[in-house]
């Protein structure tokens, strides 16, 4: 249900009152955020994403019928830019279990390292937190999609059912079989689930590959978010999986964006006056 208090946000803000616009917002960036990380792979991609989503809530707004809650609204338009968004980015489809199978078995360079024990775990905190995202890139868009939103958002299947547009039980089944899948994956590969791989004894390889920059830790330099703010429009699943325990634990972060300061760039922008030109209607 729709409460009072947004109701009125929104209609402030289709009346033009940008502080109402600002505060809705800022309510819903952080969500769309996370969501964007853990579908894209990468925080640059993240936070362009999550950049456009607000743009087609803003071009959209007009649209929104007010029959149920404002945040719902919004992660519809979410999930459905962010499953057609490998449309645009074709290279991440190539990313399969099995190609990070044959990566984690490669034998691992010997380095010696100057780092100490508390910048060791740092960079191995690191490389966790960039690996496990990249491993969600091994399913298949909207896989991944219900396996986020299942997993790590803890939504009920009747809400993300009506996201993904499938039946309840079809969502169901999807997540029990990836989250078996991811489950197989990280028991084998994952040290945290037991696997044989440990990002300690990976740093020296990651940092070869390029894939590890020590003078540039993204995930730490983000302000963690709490999952209480983030958990808050949404239910518990009814049931957990022990293999996939790894996804739960992750930490949720503060998007970057400032929607005051983007709102009063955008309305005196060229962007906006195509904005409000074309045809706003968003297909949902």
């Amino acid at each position: 249900m729709q409460n009072k208090r947004e109701i009125l946000l929104v209609q402030s803000s289709l009346a033009g009152d940008v502080d109402s616009l600002t505060e809705l917002l800022n309510e819903v960036k952080d969500s769309i955020f996370n969501l964007s990380l853990r579908m894209l792979g990468n925080i640059y991609d993240a936070e362009d994403a999550t950049q456009e989503i607000l743009l087609k809530i803003i071009s959209n707004l007009s649209s929104f019928k007010q029959q149920s809650r404002f945040s719902t609204w919004v992660y519809r338009i979410a999930v459905n830019y962010l499953i057609n968004d490998h449309k645009k980015r074709g290279f991440r489809e190539q990313l399969t279990f099995e190609f990070m199978e044959k990566d984690l078995e490669q034998p691992l360079p010997t380095m010696v390292l100057a780092f100490d024990d508390l910048e060791t775990a740092e960079l191995a905190e690191e490389l966790k937190l960039s690996c496990t995202n990249i491993m969600l890139q091994c399913l298949s868009p909207q896989d991944r999609c219900v396996f986020i939103l299942g997993t790590m958002f803890k939504m009920n299947s009747q809400l993300a059912s009506e996201l993904l547009s499938i039946t309840p039980d079809a969502y169901r089944k999807k997540l029990s079989r990836t989250r078996k899948r991811m489950g197989t994956f990280l028991t084998d590969y994952c040290g945290v689930a037991g696997g044989i791989c440990d990002c300690k004894k990976r740093i020296p390889f990651a940092i070869k590959q390029k894939r590890l920059d020590p003078t540039q830790l993204d995930y730490s330099s983000l302000k963690r978010l709490d999952l209480a703010e983030i958990f808050q429009q949404k239910k518990n699943m009814d049931f957990l999986d022990e293999q996939t325990l790894l996804f739960e634990t992750l930490s949720c972060y503060q998007s970057t964006f400032n929607p005051k300061l983007f709102l009063n760039e955008l309305l005196v922008s060229k962007q906006f006056s195509d904005l409000i030109k074309e045809d706003a209607i968003y297909d949902l």
